[in-house]
Order: structure tokens, then C-alpha cells, then sequence
């Protein structure tokens, strides 16, 4: 069986000891990410919905980064949105800026109430590439 193995990004933000989780666990060749948020260093909400989104994309790489991934890798991505029909425009903009090129990976949306002050997070899992 194998283990887990918790992953931080060299910029990691005072929300993970904070609320006691960790960026991503890396379980075989998987990665499992954490919900990222758009926080700012200090791990409050970025208070422009734009750039809230941009710097909840900006950390999902930094954390995919510390695992040897890119956004090529990711297969399954949950995004999460507090007004999904006002964020919508904003968010496709963002992602398609992000992403890349097909093929594109699985994509859940899901509006919610809460998010702990933010409005918009970001989940995903990427399986790790094989390293030479």
C-alpha cells in the first residue's frame, strides 16, 4: 500500500496552519489538491472577484508546481462559486487564459453559499508525471 505525502508550495499561506490541512497529498502517481482560494499572502480574500480568481489559479499552480505538475497533468477539476450565473464571465475568462490547449480536464461547477469570506475555489487532481 502506498503512503501519502503531504505537499507544500515554497509560498504556502498562512491558511494551511490555520484551518489544519495541507495543499495537496501526493498518494502514488496522484495528487489530490486542496481547495485553492484567491487569498493574499496573509491568507485573507483578495477583494476584486477578477483577481480573487486569478490568484485562486496563481496557487493552484504554485502547489502543482511543488509536485513536478503543470495545469497539462490535471485530469479532474471542482470549482466552487458563491454567485455561479454573476461569476461566470469572469471565470471562463480567467480559466481560458490558464488551462491551455485540449484535451481539456473533467470540470465540476458547483454554487454554494459559504466560502469562508472568498467566492471562488478551486480544487483539482493531476496525476504526477513519471520523472527521468
Amino acid at each position: 500500500m502506498t503512503g501519502r505525502e503531504a505537499i507544500f508550495p515554497a509560498d504556502r499561506h498562512a491558511l494551511y496552519a490555520e484551518h489544519r490541512y495541507s495543499a495537496a497529498i501526493k498518494s502514488g502517481d496522484l495528487l489530490f489538491v486542496s481547495g485553492q482560494v484567491g487569498s493574499r499572502e496573509d491568507g485573507s480574500p483578495e477583494p476584486i472577484f477578477e483577481e480573487q480568481v486569478r490568484r485562486a489559479f496563481a496557487n493552484l499552480k504554485s502547489v502543482l508546481a511543488a509536485a513536478g505538475c503543470t495545469f497539462d497533468d490535471v485530469v479532474d477539476v471542482t470549482t466552487f462559486h458563491t454567485d455561479p450565473e454573476a461569476q461566470f464571465d469572469t471565470i471562463m475568462k480567467v480559466r481560458s487564459a490558464e488551462i491551455g490547449d485540449p484535451p481539456f480536464p473533467n470540470w465540476t461547477a458547483v454554487g454554494v453559499t459559504w466560502l469562508a469570506g472568498f467566492d471562488f475555489e478551486i480544487k483539482a487532481i493531476a496525476r504526477i508525471p513519471v520523472q527521468p
